[in-house]
């Protein structure tokens, strides 16, 4: 396979556009003596955003045929290499402006323009959101999906250029949040498995929240392969190998392409107002008061014998119950232990049945609601199987796992619904275990109108815990409670993700990264938290920007075909 050398710069654009194609052009030619071929620019490249109405706005932006793009069109022809920029563009007429990301090649022709779709809050005052399909650019050096920050913040549009074939997402930032770092960049490289190179604009207003750099290169895998740092101008340089996206497995899951269930993602090609979702967008009505949950995260799980586990639950129940939860969560598959549903489904599914009529009459007694994944047997086939347990110990709802691992595959038959249990309590939705690196797993049920995830797992790495899940909160503002094994492979505890409501006021930092709670790992503990049910129902996350209204159904088809 054909490495290729790629470089993200970072860099903070002043007031004069001709001074910053000065600037720009410095990095490329270093990133190109380098050795570079492909060199990723921050958004806005073209000149800082210092305007207050859409006409300035209009004023001060660029032509495809401006002195800023053709300077950069003429040094990639010059120096024979591809740069991706983010500039912010003019449309037909005034004041249409649209954030774009132009993609150059090395004979100095425009390869392609994206223009940015789901914006950054302030940035729905200035600019016109982009609608055109999706595009993915075949050139010599693997083929190329552009997005810009925000794109990036919500699954959507890195999931369609996943979809489309790139192999290479060239993503260009103007971030102030802690999370494109830390959360966003990685993620959509590991759940799409393609290569990320994101160039973050860094610095700024000394006296205000800076931008915050961590301009970076990472493999499919998550791999960081080179970052520029989070606080100084700088290059990120690697050696990519693009062929390598094409291969979507991923360890202790299988293939993250193949295992999807487009038959299930109906919803999420409907029209914006006529999802069960579209009378939660916005902020929370002002007269909707607070509905708190009191939820108990039961962290139990296979322990020295059957026996001995079953009654650690029981017990779990009872005192959640004392407790005051009103919801409790036990983890996956909590009663066996790992791989014995997968030797013996048919006995695991008595031992199952067995143990869901002793949870019932606990629930009952406890007066707690109870979701307990187990396995189930029918017509001679097995299901990974997530009962919720109301408080007289009936069953009122049951989510069979709808996407199996390559592990799954060997006794479980795959569930037919993603559907969320209207109780009440709340709106819930279900997820098991690896389901977290499914992004169309937590929106599909955010957009049906889920308050609450439910999330039994047994997490396998720190990226589960720490990226994924917490992206599936950040991503639809809905709060997610995953608990996990004792004896979970990457040693982590359980965590509660809240959906946190926008307040005015919020730092950036806090405005986009929802607040964790977490368990210690490796023994049985509790964890009882209030989580107010009116957090989900404010979609918000700052002054303008609602990541379910703000979504484009007409334009995620490839989500459903098969």
């Amino acid at each position: 396979m054909a490495k290729v050398r790629v470089a993200a710069a970072q860099f903070f654009s002043g007031p004069d556009p001709l001074a910053n194609l000065e600037l720009a052009a410095g990095y490329v030619r270093d990133a190109a003596a380098q050795g570079a071929r492909l060199v990723v620019l921050p958004e806005n490249a073209n000149r800082v955003r210092d305007f207050s109405s859409r006409e300035e706005c209009w004023e001060h932006s660029e032509d495809l045929d401006g002195p800023f793009v053709t300077g950069l069109a003429g040094l990639a022809a010059e120096l024979g290499v591809y740069i991706a920029a983010g500039v912010d563009l003019r449309g037909e007429s005034s004041p249409t402006v649209y954030i774009g990301s132009v993609l150059l090649g090395p004979d100095g022709r425009v390869v392609g323009v994206h223009h940015k779709h789901v914006l950054w809050d302030y940035e729905y005052t200035l600019f016109t959101p982009g609608d055109e399909p999706y595009r993915v650019y075949d050139t010599e050096l693997g083929r190329i999906g552009l997005l810009l920050c925000a794109d990036g913040i919500v699954p959507d549009t890195p999931r369609a250029l996943g979809l489309l074939g790139a192999q290479i997402l060239c993503n260009s930032l103007n971030s102030r949040g802690p999370d494109e770092y830390r959360v966003h960049v990685p993620l959509r490289s590991m759940e799409n498995r393609v290569w990320h190179v994101a160039a973050n604009t860094v610095g700024g207003p000394e006296h205000e929240w800076p931008w915050m750099g961590g301009s970076q290169i990472v493999a499919p895998d998550g791999t960081r392969l080179a970052d520029a740092g989070e606080e100084e101008p700088g290059l990120a340089i690697a050696d990519i190998e693009p062929e390598l996206a094409d291969d979507k497995h991923m360890a202790g899951v299988g293939d993250v392409f193949a295992w999807r269930r487009p038959d299930l993602y109906g919803v999420l090609t409907r029209p914006l107002e006529e999802v069960p979702a579209a009378a939660m967008y916005g902020p929370a009505p002002a007269d909707m008061p607070p509905r708190p949950l009191p939820v108990a995260l039961l962290q139990v799980s296979w322990s020295r014998n059957t026996e001995w586990t079953v009654l650690r639950a029981i017990g779990q129940v009872t005192f959640a119950g004392r407790r005051g939860a009103r919801l409790g969560v036990l983890p996956e598959l909590f009663c066996l232990r790992p791989g014995e549903a997968a030797q013996d489904p048919e006995r695991a599914a008595g031992l199952s049945r067995d143990v869901l009529q002793r949870l019932s009459a606990s629930c009952a007694e406890a007066k707690l609601w109870l979701a307990a994944n187990l396995v189930e047997a029918e017509d001679g086939k097995y299901y990974s199987t997530v009962y919720l347990l109301d408080d007289t110990g009936t069953v009122v709802h049951r989510y069979r796992k709808t996407h199996l691992t390559d592990e799954d595959r060997a006794w479980a038959t795959p569930g037919s619904d993603l559907s969320v249990a209207d109780t009440p309590i709340g709106r819930i939705g279900f997820m098991v275990g690896e389901e977290v690196w499914v992004p169309e797993v937590a929106r599909v049920l955010a957009v049906e109108g889920a308050e609450l995830i439910v999330h039994p797992t047994s997490w396998t790495t720190p990226e589960a815990m720490h990226v994924a899940a917490t992206e599936r909160t950040e991503e639809n503002r809905v709060h997610l409670v995953s608990v996990t094994r004792l004896d979970c492979p990457a040693g982590l505890g359980s965590q509660i993700v809240r959906a946190d409501d926008f307040q005015p006021g919020q730092p950036i930092a806090v405005m986009r990264y929802p607040t964790g709670y977490w368990t210690r790992p490796g023994f049985e503990e509790q964890l009882l938290l209030d989580l107010d049910l009116r957090e989900s129902n404010d979609k918000m996350m700052g002054y303008h920007l609602d990541p379910l209204a703000t979504r484009a159904p007409r334009l995620y088809g490839s989500f459903t075909a098969t």
